[in-house]
């Protein structure tokens, strides 16, 4: 079974390409491959303008399957969810900085965002967080399978290592003892809430062609 990413981001195809190493996805023990889904580069993205994972998850995948008859195509929508800030970032992690007025420059889109988190965090006691995943399936524009996958951690008051991208150098996993960008590159992919996420929807599927 080939499930067609609607992603160039680079970091997801690693998470879930790892993921699905090994995994057999259907009742005739056929293998999961992953691969970009062709002719995206050339399709205007959709305006993520949904309120949820799921809804963001499920909008792509349905407007990059209707581009795309026949194939099934993958879409997920990720962030980081702190329970003190009710759940934001959320669906807004990547412009969190932006939509507190915070000028952002090129390229320092991730800086902007843990400063801003910082900031948002900064006479909060309770740190708990998680990153979250859902992922939406879909062909000729029906959504037929969702997951989600998450994993616990907390939000330190300084960011703690180079590693990862994002919210790593402030995101600590306590069955680590580091934080995110601190962690080696196979303990981030083992413990991605993407590849938790497809590993979640793959289990959930039978016999899908």
């Amino acid at each position: 079974m080939i499930l067609h990413v609607a992603t160039t981001n680079t970091g997801k195809l690693r998470d879930f390409a790892f993921a699905a190493e090994g995994l057999q996805a259907d009742a005739s023990g056929g293998p999961v491959q992953l691969a970009t889904l062709p002719g995206l580069s050339a399709l205007a993205a959709p305006a993520e303008d949904q309120e949820t994972f799921e809804g963001n998850a499920r909008l792509k995948a349905e407007y990059y399957a209707r581009a795309a008859p026949g194939l099934l195509v993958l879409a997920d929508d990720s962030g980081l969810e702190v329970d003190t800030l009710e759940g934001r970032p959320g669906v807004r992690s990547a412009r969190f900085a932006a939509d507190l007025g915070r000028s952002v420059e090129t390229g320092e889109i991730d800086a902007a965002n843990n400063d801003a988190l910082l900031l948002a965090m900064l006479e909060q006691v309770n740190r708990r967080a998680r990153y979250r995943c859902v992922l939406a399936l879909a062909r000729d524009g029906v959504v037929f399978a969702t997951a989600d996958g998450s994993l616990e951690g907390e939000i330190l008051t300084d960011p703690e290592g180079a590693g990862g991208f994002g919210y790593d150098p402030l995101f600590f996993v306590p069955e680590l003892g580091c934080t995110m960008a601190q962690a080696s590159p196979e303990d981030r992919l083992r413990l991605s809430h993407r590849g938790r996420a497809l590993r979640a929807l793959l289990a959930g599927l039978e016999d899908v062609r």
